[in-house]
This record gives C-alpha cells, structure tokens and sequence, in this order.
C-alpha cells in the first residue's frame, strides 16, 4: 500500500449512516487524518423514521448534527458535499465541493428504495429512507384525511382514506401498526366530515408471508396482531402497477389516498464509483476483511457491501450489521497507522430481530429468547431508547412513547409542505379518479 509520504494517513469516510459514524468514532485517537463527507449534515436513526412518518416523533428526535456528534474528536473534519467518483488510480474522491486525496478509503454510503425496474412508482410510492422521506409519508397519510373531510360524496371519503403499504419487512409491518393507530385513536376526535376509524389500511406483500426473516410462528403472530388492528394483510399479492390513484394488486385495482413503498432495497453508485463486482442489490462483494478485493486501501461497509457470515448467509442489512463494520474498520485503520499487522476477519454477530405490531405489541427473536406482545414491545423501547444518541433525546423520545401510551395521541401531527414547486398530489388525483367512477356507475 502507497502510505502518505510524510505526517498521519489521510482516512476519507464516505456517509455519515451507522457505518460511517462509527469507523469515524473508532478512530477518534488514532494517529490518522479523518475526513468524513456526506451529503446532509446529520445522522438519522433509520429505526425510527416510521414514527416519523407517523406522527408520534419529530425529525429532532432521531436526527443529530453530524458535525456535533463528531465536534471533540481534534482529528476529524466533516464535510457536506455529493460525491460524483472515486478514482482509483489516484486515490481521489470527487465531490460537489471539490476532489479530495486518500490513503485509505471507507466507503459507507448506504441504500435506497428499489422499485423493481418500476423507478417510475417512487412520486407515487415514497419509500421510507431519509427524513425527507419520513415528513413526505407524514403529509401524504394527514393529508388524505383532510381531502377527506372536505369531500361531500362517500366514495371519494373511502377511497381517500384507503392506505397501502407494499412490502411485509419490518419497516412495511411497523408502517402499517402504526397507520392503524393513528387512524383508530388519536385522529377520530378531530374530524367531523369524515371517521378516521373507518380508514382502510392494508399491507400487501408479494411472498407467501409477512416478516419472512423472522420465524413463520413469530410472523404469523404479527398477521394476526395486525388483522386484530384493522389492518388487511394480503399475502401472496405482488403489486403491478403504482399511480397518482392507487395501485393494482393481485390483479385489483384499489383506489388510495396514499400508498407507501417498503418491498426493496438498492445499494447507493458505490458499485459505479469503484467499477467493482456487485450483486443484484448493487452491493459491492468485499473481502472477508470488508476491502475491495485488489485494492486493500478502499474499505466498503454496511448497506452498500456484501459479505458473508459465519453460516455462509449474507450479513443482513441493518443497523446492528453496519455498526459492527464501521467499528471493525476503525479499528483495523487505527491499528494499520501504528504498524499493528493484519487483523482478523471481520465476524458478523447477530443481535437478534425485533418489530413492533402497533402501540403495544412487538416480536423479538434473540437466540433462545422470544418475546411477543406486551413484553415484546417494553423490550422493543427500551432497545431503541438505548441506542439513540444523547441523554436528551433517549429522555424525550422515552416521555413521548409514555404520553402517546397514555392519551391516546400523536404530537407530532403538523403537515408541512415541501420547498419548490408542488409535487403530484395522489389524493387529489384518487378523488378525480374516484368521481369519474361513480360518475360512469351512475
């Protein structure tokens, strides 16, 4: 490897998500230069958006300045720039700000929605990645309910207040618990026109069933939650067509005011950036040291690598998975600074799956121990609430669940509009859609 000819080694972080942060903490008293470059200036809790999108927290809650996170470490810059490249050859990333110089690279820059080759869905269909994602959900879902209330004719109310989410994963089966809670108990007092507890919300997944990353007995138990709920599970129902109106599922088209993606996954242009071998996903395949295989100064970690574990499986992407990593690089960069040798293979250890199932309800698998319901979901927080950064915020976001479990409410319910021009209102176009149909049936 080229070494920096003379003072530290210049280390350049790409994202600043679980990876990112943490190969950056990790090197806080390493003898290194670190430069850590994202395009938005703050950390998000991923694990939390959906309550975002929900209305039970506010973007605050779950995101922190990437900047203060980092403020006490003396070797660490932070920069708010779009990466354009990498080039290898020089060992350079090109950025909106400029190109900058590396000695060693840790390229963390996550995951977006996929679309299945249907990239034409997403205005219709948000996924839930960004917290600009979270506050779009947010407005589409208050919105429907407010067209609604407006709405003289009862078909164009119904069709309003239709939600679909599409995908039964963790964050698809948490969206729609959450929906029905909203819906069912916090907005019913405060419409007159329309009943949100008569909202329809259905969670259609194209497998055989919902969570299929968690035990069958474990998945069927959040069906049977969720239908308790309110919520329509359709299983074995892959959605063919996304518009301004609703969808087609399972051969069915249903009017809707809001729809929802959560069915895949993509890897950021890392693939691109480095011309490395990938998966269908866009994951780079990485060595068994998260190096990029014959270039061992440039590290790939979290949603954007693919690597095995122990079982031969591909290390699943979440959050847990992607904090191993980046800890694991930093420290085999502080240990590469100071001569230390090789380091072992990077060892996936797996902390278990957890989901909650509405208000009060959540599965958690960790080895031996299941937990479902109550119990499942006081686990569940407790978790969360630990892992969030701060004292204030794990103190805040503990006194929101607790007032929410008490009265019944959503705090956060605020409908903000997006800057620049507006965007393609799918209510507005259910209810055009909707009145051309009782227009025809009459």
């Amino acid at each position: 490897m080229a070494e920096a000819a003379t003072g530290p080694l210049r280390v350049v972080i790409l994202g600043g998500g679980f990876g990112g942060l943490e190969a950056a903490k990790a090197l806080a008293t390493a003898p290194v230069e670190v430069t850590l470059i994202d395009r938005q200036n703050h950390h998000c809790f991923q694990p939390l958006l959906y309550q975002v999108a929900t209305a039970a927290l506010t973007p605050a809650d779950v995101c922190w300045p990437i900047r203060g996170v980092l403020s006490g470490q003396a070797n660490t810059r932070v920069l708010m720039a779009e990466v354009e490249g990498i080039d290898l050859a020089t060992r350079s990333v090109r950025t909106s700000g400029g190109a900058f110089p590396y000695d060693l690279l840790v390229v963390a820059t996550g995951a977006t929605h996929a679309y299945f080759g249907h990239d034409d869905w997403e205005p219709f269909a948000p996924g839930l990645k960004r917290i600009e994602d979270a506050t779009d959900i947010r407005r589409r879902f208050l919105m429907a309910f407010e067209t609604a209330e407006l709405a003289a004719d009862p078909a164009v109310r119904a069709a309003l207040t239709t939600f679909v989410i599409v995908g039964g994963g963790p964050t698809g089966v948490e969206l729609a618990g959450a929906f029905a809670d909203v819906a069912r108990h916090a907005l019913p007092r405060d419409f007159r026109n329309v009943d949100p507890a008569m909202a329809r919300i259905l969670l259609v997944e194209a497998g055989p069933r919902i969570l299929a990353a968690f035990p069958p007995k474990l998945g069927a138990y959040a069906e049977r939650a969720l239908t308790r709920m309110g919520v329509e599970v359709l299983t074995g129902t892959p959605v063919t067509a996304v518009d301004a109106g609703g969808v087609v599922a399972g051969g069915e088209r249903i009017a809707a005011g809001a729809v929802v993606w959560a069915a895949g996954v993509a890897a950021s242009k890392a693939a691109d950036w480095l011309g490395a071998d990938h998966d269908r996903a866009g994951r780079v395949n990485v060595a068994a040291d998260l190096t990029l295989p014959g270039h061992p100064e440039v590290y790939v970690i979290g949603d954007t690598a693919v690597v095995a574990d122990a079982r031969g499986k591909p290390v699943p992407g979440v959050a847990p998975a992607a904090k191993q990593m980046g800890i694991y690089v930093g420290r085999a960069i502080a240990a590469r600074s100071r001569d230390a040798g090789p380091r072992r293979a990077f060892v996936y250890r797996h902390q278990g799956d957890l989901a909650t199932v509405g208000r009060k309800s959540a599965i958690v698998k960790l080895d031996r121990l299941t937990l479902t319901g109550f119990a499942g979901w006081a686990f569940w927080s407790l978790v969360h609430v630990y892992f969030l950064i701060g004292l204030r915020n794990r103190i805040g976001v503990a006194f929101s669940w607790a007032w929410d479990y008490v009265t019944f409410g959503r705090r956060s319910r605020l409908i903000t509009q997006p800057a620049g021009p507006e965007p393609a209102q799918p209510t507005s176009a259910a209810r055009r859609a909707t009145r051309s149909r009782t227009s025809r049936a009459r």
